[in-house]
């Protein structure tokens, strides 16, 4: 059975930064695309971004873009997310999925996910 575990997270005031990590359990960890969602309550899990499988091509939503870095080491078997000058908007549930298809924005391109780690931006 898959394991895709996440640590970080926790609460950060505003303009701090964070890492959230995510360890996945697959022996070809190299072939997945992985992303980032958030969900905050009554919301629809909302994508945040996602690295490709190979090259390690990166994409990331607009509320994020310049502030939010995603990278991974297929040696470790572990996708990062590093969040830097955080926003209250930003507080959210955040999880980490492994997509072994060619999708990567949407919530169904997923066949593994993370059990969600809480971000908190305080003000």
């Amino acid at each position: 059975q898959v394991q895709v575990v996440q640590s970080g997270g926790g609460l950060v005031q505003v303009g701090d930064s964070l890492r959230l990590n995510c360890t996945v359990s697959l022996d070809n960890f190299f072939d997945y695309n992985m992303g980032w969602f958030r969900q905050t309550p009554g919301k629809e899990r909302e994508f945040v971004a996602a690295i490709s499988r190979g090259r390690g091509a990166t994409v990331y939503a607009d509320a994020v873009k310049g502030r939010f870095t995603i990278s991974r080491d297929n040696t470790k078997n572990t996708v990062y997310l590093d969040m830097a000058t955080l926003k209250p908007e930003d507080t959210a549930v955040y999880y980490c999925g492994a997509s072994g298809g060619h999708g990567y924005r949407n919530t169904w391109d997923y066949h593994y996910w993370g059990q969600g780690t809480q971000v908190t931006v305080s003000s």
